[in-house]
């Protein structure tokens, strides 16, 4: 029985590959930003003490708009 079990198993798993893999064609088409946002996974959030501590440091160098400052070109 645990023969049967495993065989339907294995029937499942390579079925299910095999229609991953189509989508992953399917999905080829759309080019490198498709690949890229997969391939770069989820972005992790700050924790909310850090959050704070990046706050203060773009108020203490006057960026209010939540981007870096930017280097005047000389």
């Amino acid at each position: 029985m645990r023969d049967r079990a495993i065989e339907k198993l294995a029937e499942k798993v390579a079925a299910r590959q095999v229609e991953l893999e189509a989508e992953i064609e399917r999905l080829s088409q759309y080019g490198k930003s498709a690949k890229k946002a997969s391939a770069s996974g989820p972005v992790a959030k700050p924790k909310k003490n850090e959050a704070k501590r990046e706050e203060k440091k773009h108020e203490a160098t006057g960026a209010t708009d939540g981007t870096e400052p930017v280097a005047e070109a000389a």
